[in-house]
């Protein structure tokens, strides 16, 4: 199979969508990701990369890679985000679709974290050489522009709306990555033939890891990074605005005396330096931490020298719908989760009984949650940690998820 991959973003930013690239290929096939310059989550270029030298063709984790220029995020506020978007998808349009044609694809893939306007390269893409498209939801838009901007703009809005209702139109298949999707999706005129539901998976490198293992390291260099002594409750992923962290502080200010209950938060994001001004104003510094950006495969074994880890999302409609990605890279971690959102990603954790759940945006609640978990005896914790693994590979394994793919895409070329 001859795969076209159409994505803002790919390696070395820190996306599924470097996974899902890596394990088709591992499966055979061969791969071309049409994508831009990386420079999230910072807003600015990564090391090796720049509007003057590119590089614009790359091979990078078995697969052909064609980027176009961009404007980078910079500070990913207002204006300069969206220009980032329409810079993408204009480049992509224009550049990217001369630069993949030539080739016979069997499918294009769209990635869609946002934003929906990774739709227009792919079309453009389609029309040049006749592939049909599966495109990926894991955003909703324009419900998402909204909760993650307060845009309030009818105009706006309306022209969103209108846009992805056209994106959705021409393609052939759209894959939603939770099944509360569903309904929004049909509203905006994708019918029941076209969707598919394919939530995410975890990367393979995300398993349980023993916990004296993950502390002995390899033996030779020290185990990074050094963690506190106490009942550890760990953050990772993007330290954005999605994600609520006045609410995590806000529970940890409650549990500010209980010294043995450790705050940590791995990960970067436009929030972080708000985080590290709040620990320094609420006087959290003895219990909050932030350990920086790591590569994934030093997760895993941070994962097993914690307690709990720890998913936050603010109180929106459209938040209610989503399965966060991290939830599936902490239950294949086989640990207790504890979630404070509501709508589906709750539901997975209280329906597998891996871990506790709470209200969103409620920071009694969240640290209530905390003292809870760290009360149970270590092997109560473990077996919640054995229910989360359990659940991960009956309903979100990565080798299924790829098989559903390659199912579709099938189906696709041979209809009859």
């Amino acid at each position: 199979m001859n795969l076209l991959v159409v994505t803002q973003y790919f390696f070395p930013e820190n996306f599924r969508i470097n996974d899902l690239v890596e394990g088709m290929v591992q499966r055979g096939h061969r791969v071309t990701v049409l994508t831009g310059l990386p420079n999230y989550p910072s807003g600015r270029w990564h090391a090796g990369y720049s509007l003057h030298g590119g590089p614009w063709r790359e091979q990078l984790l078995g697969a052909d890679v064609i980027r176009v220029p961009m404007l980078a995020r910079g500070s990913a506020s207002g204006w300069r985000l969206l220009l980032n978007y329409l810079s993408f998808a204009l480049s992509g349009t224009v550049l990217g679709a001369l630069r993949a044609r030539g080739t016979t694809y069997d499918a294009i893939f769209v990635f869609e974290p946002s934003p929906v306007t990774v739709g227009l390269p792919a079309i453009a893409c389609r029309a040049l050489t006749g592939a049909p498209i599966l495109f990926w939801v894991l955003d909703l838009w324009p419900e998402s522009v909204v909760a993650a901007s307060g845009l309030r703009s009818r105009w706006l809005l309306a022209l969103t709306e209108a846009l992805t209702r056209w994106i959705y139109r021409r393609c052939d298949r759209v894959l939603a990555q939770s099944r509360a999707f569903f309904a929004p999706l049909e509203r905006q005129g994708v019918t029941p033939q076209q969707l598919r539901y394919l939530p995410s998976w975890a990367e393979a490198v995300y398993r349980p890891v023993d916990r004296a293992v993950a502390a002995r390291g390899n033996g030779i260099l020290p185990v990074q990074p050094v963690l506190p002594t106490g009942f550890k409750v760990l953050f990772a992923g993007n330290i954005g605005v999605a994600q609520d962290f006045p609410t995590l502080l806000a529970a940890a200010e409650r549990l500010r005396e209980r010294a043995d209950i450790q705050w940590l938060i791995a990960g970067d994001g436009r929030m972080r330096a708000w985080v590290e001004q709040q620990i320094v104003e609420r006087r959290l510094t003895r219990t909050v931490r932030l350990l920086g950006s790591l590569a994934i495969e030093q997760m895993p074994p941070l994962f097993a020298r914690v307690d709990a880890l720890l998913v936050t999302l603010r109180n929106e409609p459209i938040f209610a719908l989503t399965i966060p990605g991290k939830i599936q890279s902490y239950l294949a971690s086989g640990m207790p989760v504890i979630a404070a959102l509501a709508g589906e990603g709750a539901e997975v954790i209280r329906r597998a009984r891996a871990g506790i759940a709470c209200a969103p945006e409620d920071p009694e609640a969240l640290a209530r949650a905390v003292l809870e978990l760290a009360a149970l005896p270590a092997n109560e914790r473990a077996a919640i940690g054995a229910r989360a693994r359990a659940c991960y590979e009956s309903e979100f394994e990565r080798e299924q998820a790829f098989d559903h793919l390659e199912r579709w895409i099938a189906e696709l070329r041979n209809p009859g």
